[in-house]
């Protein structure tokens, strides 16, 4: 480790390995199951706002939004949804708990690149037998020193695991695909944050860039963050 940046954080889905898609394809097929009662986009709409108002209650991941699906499908069809139906959303989410990890391209390469010379954390919101299974799919589970799997990740969290993994956040940088979960509460905690944007992103996870944070970076793909770092340590 070398300079002043010592500990590197990295969010896992959709910065790591695909992730989105997967809910999206269940989307299409959640609007089929139910294209008889509304229209699609008014479908889709009303399932956003199941997902705002239930994340608080069941977290994020698979199993919270399998629970919104049937919520949704309970309120569109006026509490008249075919049990069948409620059937073939319960195995839409247990197909997604199944689903292949597939790293996104520079992944791997970025890890190896800098679990040599600093602490390398991965830092994960969501289920965690879930998120287990991933990591332990994806092969990088050797490559990090440490794995948090929080409930939500704000400045508050981000300084408690840079502190207890690192030397606190001012020495720490967060590299995700979420700039409201990734990278605003990272820099508000004093360390720096790095955007990675992806094709998809859940409409929850949308939020202003940071133009002007001096610890603010962007970068087009995780080829690049070696480079970034080095030039910033």
């Amino acid at each position: 480790m070398t300079g002043s940046l010592t500990t590197i954080g990295f969010d896992a889905d959709d910065t790591l390995w695909h992730n989105e898609r997967f809910f999206r394809g269940t989307q299409e097929r959640f609007a089929g199951l139910l294209r008889d009662y509304t229209e699609p986009d008014h479908l889709l709409e009303r399932l956003l706002d199941a997902e705002r108002r239930n994340v608080g209650r069941y977290g994020y991941g698979v199993k919270g939004f399998t629970l919104s699906m049937i919520e949704t499908a309970i309120e569109v069809t006026e509490e008249q949804v075919p049990a069948r139906v409620i059937r073939q959303l319960i195995e839409a989410g247990q197909d997604m708990l199944a689903h292949p990890i597939e790293l996104l391209p520079h992944a791997r390469d970025a890890v190896e690149a800098l679990a040599g010379d600093f602490r390398i954390l991965l830092i994960t919101k969501g289920e965690l037998l879930d998120q287990e299974r991933k990591l332990a799919a994806s092969g990088l589970g050797d490559l990090f020193d440490a794995v948090e799997i929080v409930s939500e990740k704000t400045p508050d969290v981000y300084a408690r695991i840079f502190a207890g993994h690192g030397e606190g956040p001012e020495r720490s940088m967060m590299v995700g695909n979420s700039m409201k979960s990734d990278v605003l509460p990272a820099l508000q905690a004093g360390g720096w944050g790095v955007y990675v944007p992806h094709g998809l992103t859940w409409e929850l996870e949308h939020a202003e860039e940071p133009l002007g944070a001096p610890r603010y970076r962007s970068l087009p793909h995780l080829g690049d963050l070696p480079d970034l770092v080095a030039a910033i340590a």
